[in-house]
């Protein structure tokens, strides 16, 4: 028997007998701490390929790649039943409809995409539900199922029309006060623009399951952080990830850093044959009354590039943006960044981001050595009261001009409008 149907089983086992007990008994923490959401997102996505760069699809130079959808995103969550141990149960309700798009100007990765390039079609929508149940005692959880699950080694994406999910089961541990210990295994992936569970992989090739530990130490008034963790994707590449971070009053200032060291190497029966990959990272930030100014280096040192599994988000490098992560072998990028909250002008909601990056020695192919650069911005205004509190609305611009790939330009518009029911 595996490790996640022992898992599995316990649980199960576990929440049968605390169902066996009258239900009353039980179920006032599960209901009135429970916590149902609708969030409502209209997403418009295009991007302009430049330069020629532009991929062929169905026989056509695609020149662009454009969708628009409307999705649904059911958020429930249950509180706790009462007793020593507590169980509960989330549910994620995922709908997503295409508004305008066909396969002639896919890959803007907000909806499925089936088929090869020569004969690729795009679905009118698509959806899925993810379950996980949780059992809960003292400042120990486990949770078994299916989640948006957000680690500093595994980080679901959510930047398109729906969340990428992950099927597994994981501990979060908090017994020691600033500690906070995790462990886990996740067997299964939903992809972002993908109705499907498929096996976890990397690069196209599947592996085994993704086993992970770590640990995240909080102190000096919360103000410091380390994290420590660990993570093997079976047969593929095993990885680890040393973090600090620091805040830092300094009179009208508040300074920060992000510090950070990953190491990778190929694992078992090396699928994706030899893996080799160091990260060396640190952004640093100031922020002042509504100003805050940041600048982030990042090295990459090995033969391969950044590991991740296929479709999470690369936010833990402190130069991933919308276009690009800076990830290649042996890359050294750069970036510069300024937010601004227009509340000290008197308009509370409205913010602003600028940022430029900008990498170089990276290895190409056959020799040599190439260069990128990427351009992004973000206008965000969030509704603060009446009807439509909590609406929220955001523009991204952005470009990116590379040596090897593709060069483009790009325009989003995303609506996000969350519903409390409960």
């Amino acid at each position: 028997m595996t490790a996640r149907k022992i898992i599995s089983l316990g649980l199960i086992g576990a929440g049968t007998m605390a169902l066996a007990v009258p239900f009353a008994a039980h179920a006032e923490g599960f209901v009135d701490d429970a916590k149902v959401s609708l969030n409502l997102r209209n997403y418009y996505f295009n991007r302009n390929y430049l330069n020629g760069t532009d991929p062929v699809i169905n026989g056509e130079r695609q020149g662009q790649a454009e969708g628009w959808t409307q999705s649904f995103i059911l958020d429930a969550r249950s509180g706790y039943t009462a007793g020593t141990v507590g169980f509960g149960i989330d549910v994620l309700g995922l709908y997503s409809v295409k508004l305008d798009g066909n396969a002639n100007t896919s890959n803007s990765g907000l909806l499925p995409e089936h088929g090869p390039a020569g004969n690729r079609n795009v679905p009118d929508d698509f959806g899925r539900t993810a379950v996980a149940a949780k059992a809960k005692i003292s400042k120990t959880e486990l949770k078994v199922g299916e989640w948006f699950a957000v680690l500093p080694i595994l980080r679901a994406d959510d930047g398109r029309s729906l969340p990428q999910t992950f099927q597994g089961a994981q501990i979060t541990s908090a017994e020691i006060d600033g500690l906070t210990l995790f462990g886990g295994q996740f067997w299964k992936n939903s992809q972002r623009n993908d109705a499907s569970r498929e096996d976890m992989s990397y690069s196209g090739i599947s592996g085994g399951d993704f086993n992970f530990g770590g640990g995240e130490f909080k102190f000096n008034g919360n103000n410091t952080l380390v994290g420590l963790w660990h993570a093997r994707l079976e047969d593929i590449y095993q990885q680890s990830y040393l973090q600090l971070t620091h805040s830092q009053p300094v009179g009208d200032w508040v300074l920060g850093a992000n510090l950070g060291y990953v190491t990778g190497k190929d694992e078992g029966s090396a699928k994706a044959g030899d893996l080799d990959n160091k990260v060396y990272q640190a952004a640093l930030s100031a922020k002042r009354g509504n100003n805050t100014f940041l600048v982030g280096y990042q090295r990459m040192g090995g033969d391969t590039k950044f590991m991740r599994v296929d479709g999470a988000s690369g936010g833990t490098l402190v130069n991933d943006g919308f276009t690009t992560s800076f990830d290649s072998p042996e890359e050294r990028s750069w970036q510069v960044r300024h937010d601004y909250n227009f509340a000290g002008l008197g308009v509370p909601g409205l913010v602003l981001m600028n940022r430029y990056m900008s990498g170089s020695n990276i290895r190409v192919a056959g020799g040599g050595e190439a260069e990128e650069w990427a351009r992004e911005s973000e206008l965000a205004y969030t509704v603060q009261d009446g009807t439509f509190k909590n609406l929220s609305i955001r523009w991204r611009n952005s470009s990116v001009r590379r040596d090897v790939g593709q060069d483009a330009s790009e325009n989003r518009l995303i609506f996000n409008y969350p519903l409390s029911i409960l």
